[in-house]
């Protein structure tokens, strides 16, 4: 792309982004940021991209989630590991759901960013700028912790650090290996439907594994029943942090420029008109990226965007996130899915069942829906079906700690205890056993559509 530089972008029309009143501190940050180490690496994005171009061909099933937005005050080891270890629960459900491999990447070591419907928030008639997570400003209703720090790039980049360190211990450091499947159940989990339906798959895969070890396969000779690939992801929404993180491969024959802040990032649906910001630095990295696709998402913008992002056409470069609505997802989804069919352009196809879904709950709390969730993941996988097309994955806001933050589920969370452990800094997550129950809804959509596969194999031979 020899028209696309890492500063290129600073050219274009950009939103959501903070105003920062000190424009040197912001220089200075930017350099400092600019010769710390990356956080990720080459090699390790492009690996990612081969994992999602079999996601996009359906060799392999995409589990993305995490927090909403992270948070200073919750980043400690207990949560990361939480998270962790509900996700993994979540792929091994989904792997023996779909007997697909499942491609793990959390919304972790870099989500600190949330663009808003609004640049104020006004409480009591005062007018405040709005909180646009911890690595713009501080939720606190106050004027001098709504006000954007440039500094807060330099504790995100730190935090993210040592989230990205802790989660490569857990996944090659033996917290993945299959045989300590029963060990994942965290204790407020149990004794729920869910728990108790992990438990009987997880005897089932023990079982599988003692064959495999009276046949010479345990953990200590084979890395894969040990150890787990897991890779990071947040939306890019503050270019100037991506920039100073941006580096050049030079050790490689491809030699391109990645952003080293996290495996994968992804544009928002308020940040992706396509001569903005946003678009022109995404689509001048090799990362393999994301597009959020909402309701009002038009079918021929959409084939531009996807032909700017993706030029060569290549498999694994860009997933597309639809984020419709439960009540929209098949109306709004099928159009995109028929552009982008007949167009011939490779994308995958995620499902985000989160963003759509948000109300405000009569206690003022807002909250998401269990029911409307699980009826746009039922939908999405519906019209997929329909257009004979692939679904590939599916993107939640989720954590592994004990919150009352969605309604519904097995759970029983209900609007008037919303408030007992509602712990969010921007939008409501699942907790874990509502994770659970979306996996395991999920498993049985991909194993029916196993089941479809094999039936009309069967009846054209």
């Amino acid at each position: 792309m020899i028209d696309w530089k890492i500063d290129s972008w600073r050219k274009f029309p950009i939103k959501q982004v903070p105003e920062y009143s000190d424009m040197d501190k912001v220089a200075s940050v930017e350099k400092e940021l600019s010769i710390r180490p990356p956080l990720v690496f080459a090699e390790e994005a492009r690996r990612l991209r081969k994992r999602m171009a079999d996601v996009a061909e359906g060799k392999a099933f995409l589990l993305q989630g995490g927090d909403c937005a992270e948070s200073f005050a919750e980043h400690n080891a207990n949560n990361i590991r939480d998270s962790f270890r509900v996700l993994l629960q979540m792929a091994v459900v989904l792997t023996f759901g779909s007997a697909l491999p499942v491609i793990k990447i959390g919304r972790l070591a870099g989500q600190y960013s949330k663009p808003r419907s609004s640049p104020f928030e006004v409480i009591n008639d005062v007018s405040l700028p709005s909180y646009r997570g911890d690595m713009v400003n501080d939720m606190a209703f106050e004027d001098k912790a709504r006000e954007p720090n440039p500094e807060r790039l330099l504790q995100v980049y730190d935090k993210s650090a040592s989230t990205l360190n802790l989660l490569r211990a857990f996944a090659g450091g033996g917290m993945a290996d299959l045989t300590k499947l029963h060990e994942w159940n965290l204790e407020f989990v149990s004794g729920t439907n869910e728990a108790i339906k992990y438990k009987e798959l997880a005897s089932q895969i023990t079982s599988a594994l003692e064959f495999m070890n009276a046949c010479g396969m345990t953990p200590e000779n084979t890395a894969q029943l040990r150890e787990t690939e897991f890779y990071t992801s947040h939306e890019g929404l503050l270019l100037n942090y991506e920039e100073a993180l941006t580096r050049k491969d030079t050790i490689t024959e491809e030699k391109g420029w990645f952003a080293t802040s996290a495996h994968m990032l992804w544009v928002g649906d308020r940040t992706r008109s396509i001569d903005e910001a946003h678009i022109e630095y995404m689509r001048g990295i090799a990362n393999p990226i994301g597009l959020k696709c909402g309701p009002s998402t038009d079918p021929d913008d959409l084939l531009r965007l996807i032909e700017k992002l993706n030029p060569l056409n290549q498999a694994g470069r860009l997933t597309l996130i639809a984020r419709m609505g439960s009540a929209d997802v098949y109306k709004k989804l099928k159009p995109l899915l028929t552009a982008v069919k007949k167009s011939g352009l490779i994308v995958g196809w995620c499902c985000d069942p989160m963003h759509g879904n948000t109300v405000k709950a009569s206690s003022g709390f807002k909250t998401r829906k269990m029911d409307d969730i699980m009826a746009e993941v039922r939908g999405f996988f519906e019209v997929h079906n329909e257009m004979h097309t692939v679904p590939g994955g599916v993107h939640f806001e989720m954590t592994g700690q004990n919150v009352t933050e969605c309604v519904g589920g097995v759970y029983e969370v209900n609007e008037a205890n919303l408030a007992d452990r509602y712990h969010t800094h921007c939008d409501p997550r699942l907790n874990a056993t509502q994770s659970l129950e979306l996996a395991f809804l999920v498993a049985d959509l991909l194993a029916e559509n196993r089941t479809n596969l094999a039936k009309k194999i069967v009846a054209v031979s």
